[in-house]
């Protein structure tokens, strides 16, 4: 349950279909995490503690429960796929969904395949988070059923461990996303650099999990080498993401590669304006410069004139953060996706 977006998405759906009478239950299998105190009271919830691929404790457990519980379907969320599979081998009535949120999506040729193609022949349906991963899944996988389905945000108020953001109020740019080498972190400093050297009292703000890897310590050394230790801010992970994003000034995701981040919604749900790259679904809500700045290319001066020209033109800034809003409101929705899902459910069963 760490704070990734398939991870947010999946606690979303099991907290939302709560409001359409839908029974719901969680499972995380390998960790547990902040996430965790996001899940509604009426939630069902399990934690397997799965220490290995081929775990049988944790196998027998989620058997028995599926078991005891009746659950008919199981929603398996991206890697979880595998041991949903197990599932359906051992309890054969219960109908499997693959929900496919991989962030490479300009990279499908070199997505590892054998295991996934062997165990889609025991889905009975695939969501994909954009049109790219709906096609390759006709294309590659063993399921006949596969439909693209919108990610959806939802924001909710935190009364506790709320973060207070470094930097002068109204000169804030935040980057929500883990500390990864698809988020493209390190290029982000590079075009803030220059930033830095033409507006010192803006800021830049980066959210997500650190996962202390070699990239984790590539980002902290450009960090010190670009001399912006006093002009950049990393928080690591955080669950208070409306408080966050209710003090930053302008958003940037400067991926070079999503499927539909689920963050890009959050920065439109809480009215912020975007720059983003155009990968993945992003064009399809960055359609067009009335909601924000879609980048074609990820070089550091470009990104760093997206910057500033958020920076000198206040009302086509805020104007973005205003129509991006009214974007994802309407198309973007919770209810409306939601209900969707509770249709293919039932049609499932």
């Amino acid at each position: 349950m760490h704070t990734g977006g398939a991870e947010r998405l999946a606690v979303n759906y099991a907290n939302g279909l709560i409001k359409h009478n839908v029974e719901s239950h969680l499972c995380a299998t390998r960790a547990e995490g902040p996430l965790l105190n996001s899940i509604n009271g009426n939630v069902n919830y399990l934690f397997l503690d799965r220490k290995s691929t081929f775990d049988l404790k944790a196998i027998f457990r989620l058997r028995a429960y599926v078991r005891s519980h009746k659950i008919d379907i199981i929603h398996a969320h991206a890697s979880s796929f595998f041991i949903a599979t197990l599932i359906k081998v051992v309890v054969p009535r219960v109908k499997l969904i693959w929900h496919d949120h991989y962030g490479n999506s300009e990279y499908l040729d070199q997505r590892p395949i054998k295991v996934l193609k062997w165990c889609s022949s025991k889905f009975s349906q695939i969501f994909s988070v954009n049109k790219t991963l709906e096609s390759w899944a006709k294309k590659t996988l063993n399921c006949d059923r596969v439909t693209y389905i919108k990610n959806f945000p939802v924001l909710k108020k935190s009364d506790s461990n709320l973060t207070k953001l470094e930097g002068k109020t109204g000169k804030r740019i935040l980057c929500l996303a883990n500390l990864r080498e698809q988020k493209n972190h390190i290029r982000l400093l590079e075009a803030f650099k220059l930033v830095k050297a033409k507006y010192p009292d803006w800021t830049l703000h980066c959210v997500g999990k650190d996962f202390k890897d070699d990239y984790s310590k590539l980002f902290f050394l450009n960090l010190k080498n670009h001399s912006l230790e006093n002009h950049v801010y990393f928080y690591d992970t955080k669950t208070d993401i409306l408080n966050i994003l209710q003090q930053s000034t302008m958003a940037i995701l400067p991926s070079k590669s999503e499927g539909l981040p689920l963050a890009l919604l959050e920065y439109g749900l809480a009215g912020l304006p975007v720059i983003c790259t155009d990968v993945g679904d992003c064009g399809k809500v960055i359609s067009d410069e009335t909601y924000g700045i879609l980048l074609k290319e990820e070089k550091p001066d470009v990104i760093a004139e997206a910057i500033s020209k958020f920076i000198e033109e206040d009302e086509f800034r805020i104007n973005c953060g205003k129509n991006l809003n009214q974007k994802v409101l309407e198309e973007y929705s919770e209810e409306a996706i939601l209900g969707d899902i509770k249709q293919i459910y039932l049609n499932s069963i």
